[in-house]
């Protein structure tokens, strides 16, 4: 298994971890954002280090979006049983993934490959700047102008970007 691979395994595996840390009493909920914060590193290094160094693979290809998704999602889920954030912005998240995942199926059931797009990429750092947040502070998403501001941004880039997949992949569904 190459460094980009273990990395991305690593982050698989640290989203228990996170979820268990979330049962913490409140002051000390600073720990399961803190490897949050290190499973969302492992992110930006996996791809960097499996592109600059030739290292991409299909266990990669499949394992990396997984990953991303359980750790963002996972992360959500406790934030809205701590109740930090409301379970409707939980729900968009994931109604877009499933969504996506669902377009991109079809794709290459197609024969055609739907690659990642700047809007999703925006997407997964609002969210996980947000949780960051949430995480760090203490905070609600409403507590404040910046915890408000940051929810709606997530919210708003999170719909853009499952829109943005469908009206330039919609294709994909018709029948032919």
């Amino acid at each position: 298994m190459n460094l980009p691979n273990a990395l991305t395994v690593l982050r698989c595996a640290l989203v228990p971890a996170m979820v268990g840390l979330c049962y913490l009493p409140e002051n000390l909920l600073w720990i399961p954002g803190a490897v949050f914060a290190l499973a969302a590193v492992t992110d930006f290094w996996d791809g960097y280090l499996a592109r600059k160094n030739h290292q991409v693979t299909d266990f990669g290809k499949f394992l990396d979006p997984l990953a991303d998704k359980l750790l963002v999602l996972s992360a959500l889920v406790m934030l809205v049983h701590l109740g930090r954030i409301p379970a409707w912005l939980t729900a968009l998240v994931l109604a877009r993934e499933l969504a996506v995942d669902g377009l991109r199926m079809i794709a290459v059931g197609k024969g055609r490959v739907i690659a990642a797009a700047w809007a999703g990429k925006v997407k997964t750092f609002s969210q996980m700047a947000l949780i960051l947040l949430l995480f760090f502070t203490g905070w609600a998403w409403n507590r404040n102008a910046l915890s408000l501001s940051l929810s709606l941004w997530a919210a708003a880039i999170t719909l853009y970007s499952g829109v943005q997949y469908f009206v330039k992949n919609g294709d994909a569904l018709r029948e032919k």
